[in-house]
């Protein structure tokens, strides 16, 4: 994967909170085109590559030319982890990937409002994207959000309830998933086509108004030609963490642990 240039990382950041300035307002009206908006949920792990690539780069493009407006978004961040029993669970990019998808969880539910927890999670991802994952917590700041909310929410335990609704959620989808990123339509799996889903959106929105975006797609690749893109199957292993690593994202475990 092409290293992601940080300049340009912070250059969609800025720009993306800019595009959610007037969304801010407008989420909190009740349109007569929401009874059309059409149903798009991300099922993902934070540390998958790919989740982080479709985040940064694909997914970002919703706040583009108002098409959020059209869609009813929904971020699942618990992926390929296994639940162990007693209410524990393992992640499949190991400890650090179990505290970014519980971060994220958390940021979720301590802010709402998707024009609040999504330059937030965003902004994460994007440092995962760069391989930058180690400087997560520099994201409060980035995104002008306090860091207690989520400390107060993952040291309470009511991270790991959050998390543990995920599961459910995800271990329920029909058709089972069966990787991440997987993204769905009004219902409906992209598969490896995920890339793609604009084009999904715009065909299943029965609204009038139809954003100026969608009209410049072209439907046709929807059933003419499937894109065969990246994924982070549920059986594939994946590479043990350095030592450094694995130590900080310890001692980030303890302190979030102990913060209260």
């Amino acid at each position: 994967m092409e290293a992601y240039r940080p300049a340009v990382s912070l250059a969609i950041l800025c720009c993306l909170f800019f595009l959610l300035g007037p969304f801010s307002s407008a989420s909190k009206i009740t349109l007569p085109s929401d009874s059309h908006k059409v149903s798009l949920a991300l099922y993902y792990e934070s540390l998958c590559p790919y989740s982080a690539n479709f985040i940064v780069n694909y997914l970002v493009k919703l706040f583009e030319d108002d098409l959020i407006s059209i869609v009813d978004l929904r971020l699942v961040p618990w992926g390929n982890a296994r639940l162990k029993g007693n209410d524990t669970f393992d992640c499949q990019h190991g400890p650090g990937e179990c505290l970014l998808n519980t971060v994220e969880a958390c940021a979720i539910d301590a802010w709402p409002q998707l024009n609040d927890h999504f330059p937030f999670i965003f902004c994460v991802e994007a440092l995962v994207y760069e391989r930058k994952y180690l400087e997560w917590e520099s994201c409060f700041e980035e995104s002008g959000l306090e860091s207690k909310p989520i400390t107060d929410c993952y040291s309470s335990g009511l991270g790991q309830k959050l998390e543990l609704q995920y599961a459910a959620e995800t271990n329920a989808l029909e058709p089972p998933h069966k990787y991440v990123p997987w993204v769905v339509v009004d219902g409906q799996p992209l598969y490896e086509d995920y890339e793609n889903y604009l084009s999904y959106v715009c065909k299943a929105y029965k609204g009038a108004a139809l954003p100026k975006a969608c009209s410049e797609l072209s439907f046709n690749q929807i059933y003419e030609k499937k894109f065969i893109h990246p994924v982070c199957y549920k059986e594939i292993p994946v590479p043990t963490l350095s030592s450094r690593t694995i130590s900080t994202v310890m001692s980030w475990i303890q302190k979030m642990a102990t913060s209260m």
